[in-house]
């Protein structure tokens, strides 16, 4: 494991004023870039950065790029203009060899969702890549920013809490997220460095401290519960446990597993659990059925998948993640070996990726719903996932007969698309579209169409379904018991918004 020495926060916030000073934010790096180069800081490449910053002159913008960013050494009287340099070298951000100074870390600025100035602090060349970016297979490496890290804090719900715990924190995203909404908030790593990572990020960050404690999944916290549990934890499904950041160390998906099956005890009433995660598709075995076992008593849960990628995809994406293609041909063709090995020991055909999240209910039959959606969204969604739980408790609620006599109005950002061949009179279907959120689409029928059209929350979903078989020449009755489920798809899926009657609560 790395033991390099980290920094202390003692002059964060000198540190912070400067950078902000100097523009060193999310937008003033766009500003400087430009947006090709920035957008290649993203995809690891930071030839575009470097050339950007050399028309940048001398000016502390271009000095922080290069020095926190792009770990180029700077003079040290350029430093001294964009920066208390002295202070940093005493606490160990910068160190200096002879007329010129180097950053001991990676600092990336990174923008909160409400336009917040904050920077995410985490070891040398991983702010702007992985592991393999820079060549380092160290195990103890601490990563920045990445992909997975904003899919997680997007989907996060983002309700006020009493208490957040962020398990496998790195670099402290999700815990910096966390103190915008949480009165309290714990972070657990099995790496201490990883919290000492944390520990920088929300100092200059200037965010409040958290609770930082060492230990694997939810150990550290003993029988502690919270109202929101939040993890980007280290799923990746590889023979042993080469990176600390990645690979669990359990066999297969089962830290995941265990993640997920822990997680419900650990809950207050109401709380949520969300992660992110990979699961093996098994030989004989219904991915979604294993996903399902996952779930603890009392939850109710939602599980989209993202993802799935064949044994051979999957194992290339992380041997190239830890920089192993770039070692000696053998080395490689070998380790690639172990990873094929490993996969067919345990029957594995491919890896799913997606999203997790539970929801404490203690409901008698929980909601569970496991799901494919590998489509685009619109981030971030956290209000898509509350608003997903809230029509679970409704259609819990109702039954066919409930739902009839109910009143629904078509969610405002929906479309309707006819498909069918030129010319031809009637359309072969009609699909349902949404502009927002899952983005979903789904196929209707005439009748489901014509329902859906017609909601605007003045009539009830069984006076509607009488009119369209007055129209359509059927029998009322029997669309009344054919249509509710339906109905109920509509409603699960978020096309259709239940609407509450003259002295009823609003519905969900």
């Amino acid at each position: 494991m790395s033991t390099t020495s980290l920094p202390t926060p003692d002059h964060a916030a000198e540190l912070r004023s400067a950078m902000l000073a100097a523009g060193f934010t999310a937008d003033g790096l766009l500003d400087l870039l430009g947006a090709p180069a920035y957008a290649a800081l993203a995809r690891s490449e930071t030839v575009p950065a470097l050339r950007a910053t050399r028309g940048g002159g001398d000016g502390p913008l271009a000095t922080l790029v290069r020095l926190f960013l792009l770990q180029q050494p700077v003079p040290y009287v350029h430093a001294a203009t964009a920066m208390p340099v002295e202070a940093a070298l005493a606490d160990g951000w910068l160190r200096r060899e002879g007329d010129e100074v180097h950053a001991t870390v990676d600092v990336r600025p990174y923008g909160g969702p409400d336009g917040e100035d904050w920077f995410i602090v985490s070891d040398l060349g991983c702010a702007v890549g992985g592991a393999g970016g820079i060549g380092s297979r160290e195990e103890g490496v601490v990563l920045g920013v990445g992909g997975a890290s904003t899919t997680l804090a997007g989907i996060t719900v983002r309700t006020p809490v009493g208490s957040a715990l962020d398990v496998g924190t790195g670099s402290g995203i999700q815990a910096l997220h966390a103190t915008r909404h949480a009165t309290r908030v714990t972070a657990t790593d099995v790496n201490p460095r990883a919290l000492g990572f944390t520990r920088l990020t929300l100092a200059l960050s200037g965010a409040p401290e958290a609770e930082l404690l060492t230990g694997s999944l939810f150990e550290p916290v003993g029988e502690a519960t919270y109202d929101l549990i939040v993890s980007n934890p280290p799923f990746v499904i590889s023979p042993g446990a080469r990176l600390t950041y990645r690979d669990g160390g359990m066999g297969g998906d089962d830290l995941c597993r265990t993640l997920v099956q822990e997680a419900g005890a650990r809950l207050n009433p109401g709380g949520y659990a969300q992660f992110l995660g990979n699961w093996q598709h098994v030989e004989g075995e219904d991915w979604r059925d294993r996903l399902r076992s996952w779930v603890p008593r009392g939850c109710d849960a939602w599980i989209v998948q993202r993802d799935v990628q064949d044994v051979t995809q999957y194992a290339e994406l992380w041997l190239r993640d830890a920089g192993d293609h770039r070692t000696d041909p053998e080395e490689y063709a070998q380790r690639y070996e172990d990873w094929l090995d490993e996969f067919e020991a345990r029957k594995t055909r491919s890896v799913g990726f997606g999203w997790i999240t539970l929801r404490r209910t203690d409901a008698a039959e929980p909601s569970i719903v496991v799901e494919e959606w590998p489509h685009t969204v619109e981030q971030p969604l956290g209000e898509a996932v509350l608003a997903h739980f809230a029509r679970q408790d409704y259609l819990r609620e109702h039954d066919d007969a409930a739902l009839l006599e109910a009143r629904f109005v078509l969610v405002e950002e929906v479309v309707q698309e006819q498909v069918g061949s030129p010319g031809a009179e009637d359309p072969e279907h009609v699909v349902l579209r949404q502009n927002r959120g899952m983005r979903r689409a789904t196929k209707v029928d005439t009748v489901g169409a014509g329902f859906a059209g017609v909601c605007d929350g003045s009539l009830s979903a069984g006076r509607i379904l009488d009119a369209i078989a007055q129209l359509m020449q059927e029998d009322p009755v029997v669309l009344r018991d054919r249509t509710p489920e339906a109905i109920r798809m509509l409603v699960e899926q978020g096309f259709l918004e239940p609407v509450a009657t003259p002295g009823q609560k609003p519905a969900p």
